[in-house]
């Protein structure tokens, strides 16, 4: 069966029945959204604040490929494994993103037997989180349009307006546009665009805020321009638009219940993307996790080198978590695709071609263990097609490194297929769990930061900038030299260019942009090309997804 069909034929039971049974959550702290879904409380997140905290486990992957490698698949066939072993275990998820769902990549809710369900809601409009992140975004873009037509009282210059709009889509005809067309009634017309939903700062800031409070502040802090003359920043606050705007989130902020195919309770709350933003869920879903279960498997976007990096230097280092040992999810197809194969040959066995690839994963493998100090698992995420010999080259070579390679089969058999990986990881998180490091400290410049990351996590050669991007960094570490770096890049190589397989070294990573962050705390260094609007392939998963008259969901996977 499809992964939808698995999905809608899945045995769930009503979300507050089974947060009481599981964790004694009682009906009061939630809010439902219908029989399968619910918000927790603020105020009873508050209250576990004296609890003990669990063990935080992280998913990550070697570089993504059109062969998929299944990381959110092994973070809920994981967390099922630890719960049949007994171990009380909660995972953590990104919400999906509509762009990605109707474009190439898909939905995130797992796959096969490793899924969370309802698998149609949480891919589609879940408990309206986008939205309001979308409307509380384009809130201050409407408002700073308003000013500067009503007088432009804080004299904000039309030409250096830092705040786009946002859309939930992939939707390259709006990554640049006109705005105001249509006469003086209309506002003063001038350049503007778009970003996904999921690069928007207000993003960034709902998944790293722990308040309400807090992110109501952070969202004042927000720049949106520049002064005319002196060139100095203009807040949100200062528009006075931040209220309002916690106020479109004062539901979203709060972390959304739902179930695994096996019934087991996950957090799913917020989506950042990993290779234009900082690619992690929510800290209060993960603080709240922690204080519920013994161990927490939450998941880093895309590759070791994007998510797992910004995990380690953005969202531990904001919120102070902790991380034991991390997960990093391979499989023989994409490793073969690493090593030259074409995707339409990866079901063929070939050995070279693994063996060739395997310096994809080698790489990660090193980052985690070297430069973010964690002890890590190997999970081979099997496919129908892996055979003996390749999954015993790869064991091999991964042993060679020092390393422990597990093969799961959770997406045929759920968490029974991934027992032997939930007692390799328990073992490490119980008996020599590791202390992170990060890959650069806050005082170094920002400059040297960008290096840092691009030199150890990518094996550049070296970066560069135009004289103009490197004045505007300069301009920004005076006042924000403190901030991590958020580097948005291709995730599908460790260089700047997509098209390279493997593991690159000594290659260029050039710097074309940088954006300040400043509610999110962060600053946002742009390699080559990457856009924060994509647009849809040539042929768009949107084609093949469809309802009935009796309201079922078909093709969405």
């Amino acid at each position: 069966m499809s992964d939808i069909e698995i999905a809608q034929q899945a045995k769930k039971k009503r979300i507050v029945e089974l947060a009481q049974e599981q964790y004694g959550i009682a009906s009061e702290h939630l809010e439902p959204y219908g029989h399968y879904k619910a918000k927790l409380s603020l105020d009873y997140i508050d209250s576990l604040s004296d609890q003990a905290d669990g063990k935080l486990i992280l998913t990550t992957a070697i570089s993504p490929t059109p062969a998929g490698e299944g990381k959110t698949t092994t973070t809920v066939g994981l967390g099922d494994a630890m719960n049949r072993l007994g171990k009380k275990t909660i995972i953590c998820l990104r919400e999906p993103s509509l762009g990605p769902c109707f474009g190439v990549k898909g939905g995130a809710a797992g796959g096969g037997y490793a899924q969370v369900v309802p698998m149609e809601d949480i891919n589609l409009h879940f408990t309206g989180d986008f939205h309001a992140i979308g409307a509380a975004h384009n809130l201050l873009s409407a408002m700073i349009d308003n000013h500067i037509n009503h007088g432009n009282a804080l004299n904000l210059d039309p030409r250096l307006l830092a705040w786009k709009r946002v859309v939930d889509m992939n939707d390259r005809a709006l990554r640049k546009v006109v705005i105001s067309l249509g006469g003086t009634a209309n506002g003063f017309p001038r350049e503007d665009g778009y970003d996904i939903t999921v690069a928007s700062e207000v993003m960034a800031i709902f998944c790293l805020a722990t308040s309400l409070a807090d992110l109501r502040e952070r969202l004042g802090n927000i720049v949106i321009g520049y002064t005319r003359g002196d060139r100095q920043p203009v807040h949100a606050r200062e528009l006075k638009a931040h209220g309002a705007m916690a106020a479109l989130l004062k539901d979203a902020i709060k972390p959304n219940l739902v179930q695994t195919l096996e019934n087991n309770l996950a957090l799913i709350h917020g989506g950042p993307f990993a290779n234009i933003a900082h690619g992690c869920n929510s800290v209060s879903a993960t603080q709240t996790a922690l204080k519920l279960a013994d161990y927490v498997i939450t998941e880093a976007g895309f590759g070791a080198d994007l998510g797992a990096e910004k995990f380690i230097d953005i969202k531990c280092r904001k919120a102070g978590l902790k991380p034991a040992a991390v997960v990093l999810v391979a499989t023989i197809r994409a490793l073969k695709y690493h090593g030259g194969v074409n995707k339409d040959a990866l079901t063929t066995e070939n050995l070279p071609a693994l063996e060739k690839g395997m310096v994809n994963l080698e790489k990660h493998l090193n980052n985690i263990q070297q430069h973010y100090g964690l002890p890590c698992v190997v999970c081979l995420n099997h496919f129908t097609a892996d055979t003996d010999a390749e999954i015993q080259l790869l064991k091999d070579k991964v042993a060679a490194l020092g390393g422990t390679a597990v093969v799961a089969r959770h997406w045929a058999d759920g968490g029974a297929g991934a027992e032997e990986l939930a007692r390799t990881v328990a073992d490490i998180v119980d008996n020599k769990p590791g202390q992170h490091t990060f890959v650069y400290e806050d005082e170094a410049s920002l400059w040297e930061k960008i290096e840092t990351i691009a030199t150890k996590i990518y094996g550049a050669g070296q970066v560069t900038a135009s004289p103009k991007v490197r004045a505007e960094i300069e301009k920004l570490n005076a006042q924000y030299g403190d901030f991590p770096v958020c580097m948005a890049k291709t995730q599908m190589s460790f260089s700047s260019d997509a098209t390279v397989r493997g593991a690159p070294s000594g290659h260029t990573i050039e710097i074309s942009e940088v954006r300040l962050s400043n509610g999110a705390g962060f600053i946002v260094a742009i390699a080559g090309n990457m856009m924060t609007m994509p647009g849809l392939p040539k042929v768009p998963a949107a084609e093949n997804i469809d309802v009935d008259e009796n309201g079922n969901i078909t093709g969405l996977f």
